[in-house]
């Protein structure tokens, strides 16, 4: 009897450890990664994609040594790293787009000036 309560909370100890997590947890990340290059981050946004590349490789590392809360957290920390990644590489082509019309329309305005002079202003 006494080997049995010994034993019980021995048992209930292991059955909540940790279980290791599977392969997958690792999908939403590399979607996520994927996506900001995809949306031209290599170029517009290095950093954040190089940060979000870091936080899924100490991910790995950290399933590997059994450290699973931390690996979760690494995880989340690669995917907003990618978010910010995809984001700042659209504002960065936004701001691209809106100098390139900034400029036309100032080729646009000297040519007007230049056919109607002071007039047109």
């Amino acid at each position: 009897m006494a080997r049995l309560l010994v034993l019980i909370p021995i048992a209930l100890l292991g059955a909540c450890a940790a279980q290791p997590p599977g392969p997958e947890i690792f999908d939403s990340a590399e979607r996520a990664i994927a996506a900001a290059e995809k949306a031209g981050a290599e170029e517009l946004s290095p950093v954040e994609l190089r940060f979000a590349r870091e936080r899924l490789n100490l991910a790995r590392t950290a399933v590997e040594n059994r450290k699973y809360d931390a690996a979760l957290f690494a995880i989340e920390q690669s995917e907003i790293n990618s978010e910010l990644a995809i984001e700042q590489s659209r504002t960065a082509q936004e701001r691209r787009r809106v100098n390139e019309l900034r400029r036309s329309n100032e080729a646009l305005r000297e040519e007007l000036t230049g056919i109607y002079g002071s007039d047109f202003e």
